[in-house]
């Protein structure tokens, strides 16, 4: 069977639809049924296109990304992760968003490997290209052990703030937080 293309347009109504119902509702209330209805399209056309729920979820969170870090590289260590920063911290509007799907992705094998695809190899790509800079200037230990462990700092920052302060991390507070624990930790001998 032939898949016809969607047009960007419509690809991002259907986004917009998915993006919606999510906030409305959360995950586990999604249907492909409510989505073809809230975007005027049929089922077998989400079904041709996304082949499950998880995969039209991971595309329209990809679609809305709160941030991204695409072209990164400000010539810095400091540079990079501040940028981060920045574009997290003006970026949090949908980061609700990721934070309701995050708990069905224990549950959903299929989603969790789809926004793993989507969202989450996608930045750890980036932060592996950041850090292996930082390293060829001599920013950081080629062979540091904290390395490994940027994400982990990265979503802590991102995550536990509401949950401990019930606040969201803004650009001032990811500077705080990159100044006091993630650079100390990077580029510790």
């Amino acid at each position: 069977m032939r898949r016809t293309r969607l047009t960007p347009e419509r690809e991002g109504e259907l986004y917009e639809a998915v993006l919606d119902l999510l906030r409305e509702a959360g995950y586990d209330s999604l249907t492909m049924e409510a989505v073809a209805a809230r975007s005027r399209s049929s089922k077998a056309t989400l079904y041709r296109q996304w082949r499950t729920k998880p995969q039209l979820v991971a595309a329209a969170l990809r679609h809305a990304k709160p941030f991204t870090l695409d072209d990164l590289d400000t010539g810095t260590l400091a540079g990079d992760l501040y940028e981060m920063a920045r574009r997290a911290g003006e970026g949090k509007k949908d980061l609700a968003l990721v934070r309701a799907v995050a708990p069905a992705v224990r549950h959903d094998p299929d989603l969790a490997d789809a926004m793993r695809k989507a969202l989450v190899e996608p930045e750890l790509e980036v932060m592996r290209a950041i850090l292996g800079r930082a390293a060829a200037r001599g920013e950081i230990p080629a062979d540091s052990p904290a390395r490994e462990f940027l994400p982990h700092m990265w979503a802590g920052a991102m995550f536990a703030r509401p949950l401990v302060e019930q606040r969201e991390p803004d650009t001032e507070y990811l500077r705080r937080y990159l100044d006091a624990v993630v650079l100390p930790a990077l580029t510790r001998e």
